[in-house]
């Protein structure tokens, strides 16, 4: 019988097992292999000598890594709640079974087919002074002189808003298939009770969505940690450092300045602010459910 099923399951076990030592040996292995390096005095070239947590306590005392720190807590935290405001209500907008359905989801969901590159040179032009809003108003007989991109707080506002106009089309059509499969005599039982329509939503659909929210929240967070083309392609981290965030950090010491160490040591953190978020996520949406299902 054991024989049988080993039989049954060897061709697929052979087939994963070229993706599986390739995730092994190379996702698995450069991560260990970062932080290695991360604990050594290395500088241009890796070296094998130890220096403790140096690295990390030099990481710590830098101002650009405070300011990086700083931004990407600001850039995320409205880049994921704008993200799923604006998802969300255009999910419900669509839910409604309105004409050209299709359409307008190919619509919303395009930006997100974009690189972040193309959306930072895109959305630059849009606030070049030259070329974009500014130079509309002006075109109109409106003096403007914002300058969207020349201060660090509207520089973080005008990433943020690109961000959220390629990232909500995402957080759109999985809402759209979460509110697609909740039973719609939920919405008409409320009307019949003469429950408002937002506190139904509220109260109602959005506890049932859970499952879609968090997932949402999750490739989010992850895409807010590795954000670096749309920074570099829209503002070059400036105004100075006004910008700038730890993936660009990372880069610029790996490959300008020349600090392996340091850029290690940065991205090792950074690999930990990930951890935090797929770790409970991975408890709570499986291993706490197939404990569950177990009993």
């Amino acid at each position: 019988m054991q024989s049988k099923r080993i039989s049954r399951h060897l061709p697929s076990f052979v087939a994963m097992l070229p993706t599986t030592l390739f995730v092994v040996i190379i996702y698995l292995g450069c991560m260990a292999w970062t932080v290695a390096i991360s604990f050594t005095t290395s500088k241009v070239l890796p070296v094998a000598r130890w220096a403790g947590a140096t690295q990390y306590e030099r990481l710590l005392a830098t101002e650009r890594w405070t300011v990086s720190v700083h931004n990407i807590l600001i850039y995320g935290a409205c880049y994921i709640l704008g993200c799923l405001v604006l998802g969300f209500l255009t999910a419900v907008a669509i839910d409604q079974k309105v004409r050209f359905e299709n359409t307008l989801r190919t619509i919303y969901l395009f930006p997100y087919a974009l690189s972040f590159i193309v959306t930072g040179a895109v959305w630059q032009w849009i606030f070049d002074p030259q070329l974009g809003i500014e130079a509309a108003l002006r075109g109109l007989g409106l003096e403007s002189h914002i300058g969207i991109l020349s201060s660090p707080g509207t520089a973080i506002a005008a990433l943020v808003i690109a961000a959220v106009w390629q990232g909500a089309g995402l957080v759109m059509v999985m809402l759209l298939a979460g509110l697609r499969s909740v039973d719609g005599e939920i919405l008409k039982a409320a009307r019949v009770d003469g429950i408002p329509i937002w506190r139904a939503y509220v109260s109602i659909i959005l506890p049932e969505l859970r499952p879609m929210i968090v997932t949402s929240v999750v490739l989010l967070a992850i895409a807010v940690v590795k954000a670096y083309d749309l920074i570099v392609s829209m503002t070059q981290g400036g105004p100075g450092i006004g910008t700038e965030m730890p993936a660009k950090f990372v880069m610029d010491h790996l490959f300008e300045r020349g600090n392996i160490g340091l850029a290690t040591a940065a991205a090792t953190l950074m690999l930990l602010a990930v951890l935090a978020v797929l770790v409970p996520w991975l408890h709570l949406e499986y291993f706490r459910k197939a404990k569950g299902g177990a009993r």
